[in-house]
């Protein structure tokens, strides 16, 4: 049985977190319904994703972020959906990092990735950012790439000159949206492992 399933058998009030975060959990997308389940916001649907499984709401705002206060694996982490659209998403990690005073390494950020088919998974404990506007705006101001990241697969431009914006920017086909929904779930699991200091088995297990 996951830790999740055992949340699923216990109340909110008795899985409240405690003491100090240890983790933040920041997924990117963009804020605003027009931008609901497109391809750049694949770091929302697992934010979403975990979210539900634990039985907490991702609706406080702070540090330009909704964001929920959640326990995993006894660890209390923050979970982040930067509202400062994908371009900024530094300002809201960074604001968070400095405010709780963690290390680079105890901030694991899931985002989109276009060289990867729908579905699939890549988690990598540093890197560049790739030409991810999003993960270069947290190295920019982070000053660090040494950052735990999940890449969630959502397929490349369908030829050359399909226009970048326009693709990350659109949605999934339906066939391609049950991948995700399976590689959502797959990524929880990931997370699990990882702030439990399990990273080498989440990457054996999922990467791909």
């Amino acid at each position: 049985m996951s830790i999740f399933d055992k949340f699923r058998q216990i109340s909110k009030e008795e899985n409240l977190p405690s003491g100090p975060v240890e983790y933040i959990i920041a997924g990117l997308g963009n804020p605003g319904l027009q931008y609901e389940g497109t391809r750049h916001n694949a770091g929302f649907m697992v934010m979403d994703k975990l979210g539900e499984k634990l039985g907490s709401d991702i609706k406080k705002m702070k540090f330009k972020s909704l964001c929920a206060d959640v326990s995993i694996g006894g660890k209390h982490c923050v979970l982040l959906k930067p509202t400062t659209y994908m371009n900024n998403s530094g300002q809201a990690v960074a604001e968070a990092m400095n405010f709780y005073k963690l290390d680079i390494d105890h901030v694991i950020i899931v985002y989109d990735d276009i060289s990867l088919e729908p579905g699939r998974l890549r988690i990598r404990r540093k890197g560049s950012d790739g030409g991810h506007n999003g993960i270069k705006s947290i190295i920019y101001l982070t000053g660090e790439d040494t950052f735990p990241r999940i890449k969630m697969g959502v397929g490349k431009k369908p030829h050359p000159k399909y226009d970048l914006a326009d693709w990350v920017l659109g949605h999934f086909s339906d066939e391609d949206k049950e991948k995700m929904d399976k590689a959502a779930e797959n990524a929880c699991e990931a997370l699990e492992l990882m702030v439990s200091g399990k990273t080498d088995e989440a990457m054996n297990k999922f990467n791909s």
